[in-house]
């Protein structure tokens, strides 16, 4: 007998768009409220998977069609029963992470690692950004800059104490800008703004 929580949906839609984080310290940031509050899209889609990437991947979506309403909005539509969500930071000097969302303690033990692994002041020969560049490099290749987490039910399936990072290499870097891409099965396609029987132009002010 299959079990209740296993399903099989087809037909999904695209949604994408660009945010910027707040700036922040050098550092581990806890950011997952943060990105929550500006993708309230997601609650629109009852299946998918959240793919968080560092460089934009198109190879996925050619032979789809991309209607674009503004700089920041594009919504992608197709039919399949594959679904993804791309989140993608557009730095080389920052990481994403998944880990403890609960105790701040974590995060600092991480980045006193971390400086004790790549510590400032080797002879890098790339020293023309500052001191603490090339470092924030290194460190980005070593956390790597991409995540993938399921959607179920309009929400990120995240363990109890799990949650997104924003590793933060730089000492004074700035919003950091991502680029997220989300498709899968809408909930209710026949009211969601993101259906493709809707007129996409509906879907932005």
């Amino acid at each position: 007998m299959a079990s209740s929580n296993r399903r099989i949906q087809i037909g999904s839609a695209w949604f994408q768009t660009k945010i910027n984080l707040r700036p922040q310290r050098r550092g581990i940031h806890h950011v997952t409220e943060e990105i929550l509050r500006r993708i309230p899209e997601l609650c629109e889609f009852s299946v998918g998977l959240c793919h968080i990437q560092s460089k934009w991947n198109l190879s996925l979506l050619k032979g789809i069609t991309i209607a674009q309403n503004n700089a920041w909005y594009k919504y992608i539509f197709s039919y399949s029963i594959n679904s993804f969500y791309y989140f993608l930071v557009l730095h080389t000097s920052a990481s994403l992470a998944l880990n403890e969302n609960w105790d701040p303690d974590v995060r600092d033990d991480v980045e006193m690692m971390l400086n004790k692994i790549v510590p400032e002041g080797l002879a890098y020969r790339h020293s023309c950004e500052g001191p603490d560049d090339m470092p924030a490099h290194v460190k980005a290749c070593f956390l790597g800059s991409s995540l993938s987490i399921p959607i179920t039910d309009g929400k990120l399936t995240l363990g109890t104490w799990q949650g997104i990072w924003l590793c933060e290499h730089r000492n004074d870097a700035g919003s950091r800008k991502v680029a997220i891409t989300l498709t899968g099965c809408l909930r209710d396609p026949a009211r969601s703004p993101l259906s493709p029987v809707s007129p996409i132009a509906s879907t932005s002010s």
